[in-house]
C-alpha cells in the first residue's frame, strides 16, 4: 500500500490497535505497534526495521528496535485477542497445522540450523516454526506460532542463552508442538470443528491419537505408503500350542497398501465432487471414501496400548475413514487423507476439508510477500515471536477490511 492510503487508514487502524494491543503496558508500547503495522503495510522491496522506520512520517529505528526486540511484552494476549476478532467476523471451518521455514545466514538468530526449507524446497540454514491457522474458503489467520528448537539448540545453554531462548527449553518434535498449540485457543475458548494436516503431521499415529485424545476430529494427509486391513476383516485366535507364552490374536491375511485397498474398490464406489471455484473453473475430481483398520507399526503398537498391553489386547485394529482422490485419467491415486469423522459424513464434506488447506497457502502469500513475515533480520527469541504477532495483526487488520469495512469497530 501506498502511503496516502496507509495515513488514510490511520484512524481505523488506531482502533485496531487499540483493541487488541490492550493488553501491553505502556502507552508509547501501543504507538510502536501501531507504526510497526503501518510499516508492514506500507509498500517496500525489504520490511526490515531500518527501511520500515523511514516509510511512515513518525517512524523511529531505535523505537522500534527496543519495541521488537527488547520490550518484554507478552504476544500471547494479542494473539488472543486477534484470534476472537477473527473468528467473530468469520466462522472458521477448519484449523490447520503447518509448518513454516525462514532462510537464515549464521548460526545465532534462535532456532536456526541446516534442516529441511519448505521455503527454498532443500536442506538449508533455516529456522522454523510450527502454527495453528483457522480458516475458510474466504480467509485464513494465524492463532499461535511456535518457533521450533533443533536438538543441537537444547543440548547447548550457552547457546540459548546468547539468543534468548527461555530457561528449560527442550526440544520438542513438531508433532508435539503441534499439540501444544492446538491446547492454546481450546484454552480461549476457541473451539475447532476439524483439525487439517499435510502428511508430515498425518503419518504420525501418536499425532493423530493426541487429537483423538483432545476430543478433536481431524482429516489429515497420508503418504500413499501406508498399509491397512479392510473394515470386514477379523483377527482370530490361533491354538495354543501347549508350550512358550499364550498364542495372540492375528489378522489372517498380510494388511495391503493404501493404492492397492482403493484399486480394489468398485469404480462405482468413486463420486465426482467439486469442493470450490478455482480461478479456471470448478476446482473437480474423483473422490471415494474405504472404511479401513491401519495396521502399521504405530497403529499396532497404539491399539495394544489402548487394550491394556501386548499380551491383553483382543487384536482388533480400530476403524477409520480412509479418503481417495484418484482423477480421471490417471493410473493410480493422486491423494490420499485419514478421518476420525462419523462414518455417515458426507464425502462432499471430508473432500471440501480435506482440500482447504489451499487458503493457508493463499494467505502465506501476503504474509511473507506482502507483510514480509520472514523478513525478520533480529536474532533473538523475543523478538521473532513479537515479528511473527505483529505480521499477523497487519494480516488480521487487512483481512477484516477486506470482509467488511466496518468490521474495524471493536464490539
Amino acid at each position: 500500500m501506498r502511503l496516502g492510503e496507509v495515513e488514510r487508514l490511520r484512524g481505523e487502524l488506531s482502533e485496531f490497535v487499540a483493541d487488541v494491543f490492550a493488553s501491553l503496558p505502556r502507552r508509547d508500547q501501543r504507538r510502536w505497534g501501531g507504526c510497526y503495522l503501518r510499516g508492514l503495510m506500507l509498500d517496500g522491496r525489504r520490511k526490515s526495521i531500518q527501511p520500515m522506520a523511514e516509510r511512515p512520517p513518525d517512524g523511529n529505528m531505535q523505537a522500534l528496535q527496543q519495541f521488537v526486540n527488547q520490550s518484554p511484552w507478552d504476544p500471547l494476549p494479542v494473539r488472543q485477542r486477534i484470534a476472537e476478532r477473527l473468528t467473530e467476523a468469520v466462522t472458521p471451518e477448519v484449523w490447520v497445522i503447518d509448518d513454516a521455514s525462514f532462510p537464515k545466514c549464521g548460526t545465532r538468530s534462535a532456532g536456526v540450523a541446516r534442516q529441511y526449507c519448505g521455503a527454498l524446497g532443500k536442506t538449508a540454514n533455516c529456522q522454523a516454526a510450527v502454527s495453528v491457522q483457522a480458516a475458510t474458503d474466504t480467509a485464513s489467520s494465524p492463532l499461535d506460532w511456535q518457533l521450533y528448537l533443533p536438538g543441537e539448540w537444547t543440548d547447548d545453554p550457552a547457546r540459548c542463552r546468547a539468543a534468548g531462548v527461555p530457561d528449560g527449553a527442550v526440544h520438542q518434535e513438531k508433532w508435539r508442538l503441534a499439540l501444544r498449540l492446538l491446547d492454546t485457543p481450546a484454552d480461549w475458548k476457541l473451539t475447532a470443528k476439524v483439525v487439517v494436516a499435510d502428511a508430515g503431521y498425518g503419518t504420525n499415529t501418536p499425532f493423530r491419537l493426541g487429537l483423538e485424545e483432545r476430543g478433536l476430529h481431524y482429516v489429515v494427509a497420508l503418504s500413499g505408503k501406508e498399509v491397512a486391513h479392510p473394515q470386514t476383516a477379523e483377527p482370530h485366535q490361533p491354538a495354543y500350542g501347549g508350550l512358550g507364552p499364550p498364542t495372540l490374536p492375528r489378522y489372517r491375511t498380510e494388511p495391503r497398501p493404501l493404492p492397492r485397498l482403493a484399486a480394489e474398490s468398485p469404480a462405482s464406489g468413486f463420486t465426482e465432487v467439486t469442493w470450490r471455484e478455482g480461478r479456471r473453473g470448478p476446482m473437480t475430481s474423483r473422490f471415494a471414501v474405504l472404511r479401513v483398520r491401519p495396521a502399521g507399526k504405530q497403529s499396532l503398537r497404539a491399539a495394544q496400548e489402548a487394550g491394556g498391553g501386548h499380551y491383553r489386547w483382543d487384536g482388533v485394529l480400530p476403524v477409520r475413514t480412509v479418503l481417495v482422490e484418484w482423477p480421471t485419467g490417471q493410473t493410480e491415486p493422486t491423494g490420499y487423507w485419514i478421518s476420525n469423522l462419523p462414518a455417515t459424513t458426507p464425502v462432499e464434506d471430508l473432500v471440501r476439508r480435506a482440500k482447504m488447506r489451499w487458503r493457508i497457502e493463499h494467505d502465506y502469500r501476503e504474509l511473507k510477500h506482502g507483510l514480509d513475515l520472514d523478513h525478520f533480520e533480529g536474532r533473538t527469541w523475543r523478538g521473532w515471536h513479537h515479528h511473527v504477532t505483529l505480521v499477523t495483526a497487519a494480516q488480521a487488520f487487512l483481512t477484516l477490511r477486506r470482509l467488511d469495512p466496518k468490521a474495524h469497530t471493536p464490539a
